[in-house]
């Protein structure tokens, strides 16, 4: 997003489908449905429509998904790459868009049904052997039994815990603040079921030092959010979200969630360099964030990003989280809809609608006074984050 379209844009409409384990519908129903969703509490009919930006992942094509929702012409389609961190990319993209005026309103979605069809945890088993770059780098890392997301955050989380002195008890304590979060969200597949710190300990070691409870769900859903120009959505009935800056980030040695090679992986760099773009772009810092969506595919990763964006210093994540900060009622309050953990991974989109509630004052868990939030997509990869604010 450019430095020029940094509070030009906002997100007017949000959308969703429940979120399950066995949505009994294809994924592009979920789209369709998620969409239809948005474009409903935004008051927009789907001819205004002109531009659609989605994950690389994403397989409900958007000339599908256009003539499913009967959308006469797109003027702008683009995709971002690498998984979860495409999230607050799509936003990016999709403020530019609007801001140069190669759209006028502009679908983001993410749809799958990651837990009854394809497992998106189950791992790279069956990849073949390739010589394209992307099947090449697994080679590195694969003959050693890294195999799953949760072996490869595995080895970040140990580096952490010994560098730092963190615990799987710190960890812990992301899962409780989302659960006890997600308990009150009726939207949430983890409704009414909070946790406490004794059960994340009891829960059974995935790949050490991880446990069940430090990894997110697998979900069948959809997420769609509608963007056009800030203008155009003071004409629209709910209250707009501005997209103060949105930013993406991929810095040295950069590889897809096994980046082992650098000097230091107890740290995020690309997480640091999007909160340097944010905070340039916005002349805000970290006193100024009420609220965040923290991506948080595996609690240990949500440490170094408050050490990134400045909450806290390096290594002091712990503490930090020891203290209550990221409780309802805490300095940062994180994840108010129960996060990925809690609510659903739909690949960080529900977190961006999330924040659109804060910034609307309509979430479950509302924050007093919020005037900007701040959202992160996923960590260890080439990633994203933006910050949503007030219209004044």
């Amino acid at each position: 997003m450019s430095r020029g379209a940094a509070g030009r844009a906002a997100i007017i409409g949000i959308g969703a489908t429940e979120f399950s384990k066995d949505s009994g519908r294809t994924p592009m129903e979920l789209a369709v449905e998620s969409c239809e969703a948005a474009l409903a509490d935004a008051g927009l009919p789907a001819e205004k429509v002109d531009g659609m930006v989605t994950f690389s992942a994403e397989q409900n094509l958007e000339i599908e998904i256009a003539r499913n929702l009967r959308i006469p012409a797109l003027r702008h389609f683009s995709m971002v790459p690498h998984g979860g961190g495409a999230a607050c990319g799509t936003i990016g993209q999709a403020a530019a868009a609007v801001h140069a005026g190669s759209a006028d309103y502009v679908l983001c979605y993410r749809a799958f049904n990651e837990r009854s069809w394809h497992r998106f945890g189950s791992g790279v088993q069956g990849r073949h052997g390739g010589a394209e770059s992307f099947d090449i780098s697994f080679s590195w890392t694969s003959p050693f039994g890294l195999l799953t997301p949760a072996s490869w955050v595995a080895m970040f989380a140990t580096r952490y815990m010994h560098q730092y002195g963190a615990t799987s008890e710190d960890f812990g304590r992301v899962a409780v603040a989302d659960r006890r979060h997600a308990a009150n969200n009726p939207a949430a597949f983890f409704h009414e079921q909070p946790i406490t710190l004794a059960d994340h300990q009891e829960s059974r070691w995935i790949v050490e030092p991880l446990r069940l409870l430090d990894c997110c769900q697998e979900s069948d859903g959809g997420q769609a959010l509608l963007v056009t120009t800030v203008e155009r959505a003071r004409d629209l009935a709910p209250t707009p979200a501005v997209i103060a800056a949105a930013a993406q980030g991929a810095t040295d040695d950069q590889q897809a969630m096994r980046s082992y090679y650098r000097d230091n992986i107890a740290a995020i760099p690309e997480m640091g360099l999007c909160a340097r773009q944010l905070w340039e772009a916005t002349g805000l810092g970290p006193d100024d964030i009420q609220v965040a969506n923290i991506y948080d595919h595996f609690t240990p990763l949500v440490l170094p990003q408050l050490e990134e964006f400045g909450f806290c210093r390096r290594g002091e994540a712990a503490d930090f989280l020891r203290d209550g900060n990221i409780e309802l009622g805490g300095r940062l309050p994180i994840n108010t809809n129960g996060g990925q953990l809690g609510e659903a991974y739909i690949h960080g989109m529900n977190g961006i609608a999330e924040a659109v509630r804060q910034i609307r004052g309509t979430s479950v868990n509302q924050v007093d006074g919020v005037e900007h939030a701040l959202v992160t997509a996923g960590t260890s990869v080439p990633t994203s984050a933006l910050i949503l604010g007030q219209d004044s």
